[in-house]
């Protein structure tokens, strides 16, 4: 398959996927607004997302891939459905404990990771119930996971990509029909996401059973490969996770500030991961398989051609979408978000934390390229080191941002912006000393053009746009439609400023490796 015919099915499926979460998210913002409800169910439903992508999507998936497309290429099918069967019997119940301490130990949790909420006892409460409702959210993922990592190295990527749709209309569904049957309505939202998580699971079955890869139970310990892939899920915990653990500190941080800052970094993030996980997400996971076997086949100049080609891809669309969120704030939450109990002044809020993250648009898309370079090579103390460090720079720079300066919750997200770009800036200089990763031909010409085209389309946003206070009046379908105009004339200037520069689609065309 084409890697770019593969990104674009991928990222088509979870463009799909976005803007249902986009939609997901102004249900929300309309039916509950920013304060107690939405603060509690983001602090609930945050624990067991954080882990999911720990133990699951994270250090899970990187440690797993690698070592199965090593048995694809020098193993038996025999036994690489072995390895498969023992992966998953051994992962299924190490989640599924899990999951019951974190369904008893709800309490402890919600006091560790938003100690502001005891201030108010039903606020602290209500978190709690819906910690426990969410939490089995990570047990149906990690075995969607498991599922993921087999038929993306099958090259199947569409049924992965396909899956958090179903999260999404699980929860649109039950916030519109179910949510005025419960005492608390927020809690329709956290069933909305534990039926959510069995409809994913239940979709990845048929996908496997065709590709006659479906796992059976199979108890045993002493699996060499399992051994590895515990070893090297040990250190990736950290090292392919720590935006998700700085999320959960910064959760902390801001149940300190004014009630709402956890709601105003909430829906910020969610427009930020539209581009993040369209660009990032997509570009990782078709990566990873291909740079894995490449590894496996000691291919090392068709491995750094390979990250070559994402990286320029990353950012050719990367930076625009930057320039856009940051032109755009005020306009795109306006038009998502700005109605019901959703007030101007979360509007503007909002906007600051949004600002702020997007100046680390590109290193979070960038680090999603670059550790699974690493971890296709099994390499995983490196990214660590890198991620433990920049942890450590992330909680300095909220600790001087939110005490020394007025930035308040913008300052948390700023701080996770600096952070992630200063991840993908390790994370490349340890591939260029290891010799892993070497620049083709071009780069300088490529950036010069990629500079102008972004330049170019921001100015024309900034004119197209009109006045920030524009925004919060007039009709909901008049804003939609002004965006949707806006948004169009600016990439219609971005990719015809790039074309008469010389670039054409073919020039990011490249096979994957099967």
């Amino acid at each position: 398959m084409n890697l770019l015919k593969a990104f674009a099915t991928i990222s088509g499926l979870t463009f799909v996927s976005r803007i249902l979460g986009l939609l997901r998210e102004t249900l929300i913002a309309s039916l509950f607004g920013a304060g107690l409800y939405t603060d509690a169910f983001n602090v609930a439903f945050r624990l067991p997302n954080l882990l999911r992508r720990l133990f699951a999507e994270g250090a899970f998936s990187q440690a797993f891939v690698p070592i199965l497309s090593e048995y694809k290429n020098r193993r038996t099918p025999e036994e690489t459905q072995t390895l498969i069967n023992h992966v998953a019997t051994l992962l299924g119940l190490a989640v599924f404990g899990i999951t019951l301490l974190g369904v008893i130990g709800a309490p402890f949790l919600v006091q560790l990771t938003a100690g502001g909420f005891e201030r108010d006892a039903d606020k602290f409460a209500l978190t709690i119930a819906l910690t426990r409702i969410t939490f089995p959210y990570i047990f149906f993922m990690a075995m969607v996971a498991l599922a993921a990592g087999v038929l993306n190295t099958w090259s199947r990527f569409a049924v992965p990509a396909f899956t958090p749709i179903l999260l999404n209309l699980s929860m649109i569904g039950m916030a519109l029909f179910a949510a005025p049957y419960f005492a608390a309505p927020v809690k329709a939202l956290a069933w909305g996401a534990f039926i959510g998580g069995l409809l994913q699971l239940g979709l990845q079955i048929p996908a496997l059973s065709r590709l006659g890869l479906l796992p059976r139970f199979a108890l045993y310990f002493k699996d060499p490969a399992v051994t590895r892939i515990l070893k090297l899920m040990g250190p990736a915990t950290l090292g392919v996770s720590v935006a998700q653990v700085s999320l959960v500190i910064n959760t902390s941080f801001a149940s300190h500030l004014p009630e709402g800052s956890i709601s105003w970094l909430n829906y910020a993030d969610r427009l930020m991961e539209f581009p993040s996980g369209i660009l990032g997400v997509a570009l990782g996971t078709i990566l990873l398989p291909s740079l894995s076997k490449l590894n496996a086949r000691r291919e090392t100049g068709e491995f750094s051609a390979t990250l070559d080609w994402g990286l320029r891809f990353a950012l050719l669309l990367t930076l625009p979408a930057a320039a856009a969120i940051a032109v755009l704030g005020v306009p795109l939450i306006a038009t998502l978000f700005h109605h019901g109990k959703f007030v101007d002044f979360d509007v503007l809020q909002t906007r600051q934390a949004l600002l702020a993250y997007s100046i680390g648009l590109s290193g979070l898309i960038l680090v999603k390229i670059l550790a699974p370079a690493f971890y296709s090579r099994q390499d995983i103390r490196t990214p660590l080191k890198i991620a433990l460090f920049t942890l450590c720079v992330t909680q300095a720079m909220n600790v001087i941002f939110i005490f020394f300066t007025s930035l308040a919750h913008a300052g948390l997200a700023l701080s996770t912006g600096l952070a992630a770009s200063l991840n993908a800036l390790l994370l490349y200089h340890g591939l260029r000393k290891r010799n892993a990763y070497t620049p083709q031909p071009g780069w300088r010409a490529f950036s010069l053009k990629l500079f102008i085209s972004v330049i170019v389309m921001a100015a024309v946003l900034w004119f197209a746009m009109g006045s920030e206070t524009s925004w919060l009046v007039g009709g909901k379908l008049q804003q939609i439609a002004r965006l949707a105009f806006v948004v169009i004339i600016g990439g219609a200037t971005y990719f015809g400023v790039l074309f008469l520069l010389g670039f054409r689609p073919r020039d990011f065309r490249r096979r994957a490796v099967t």
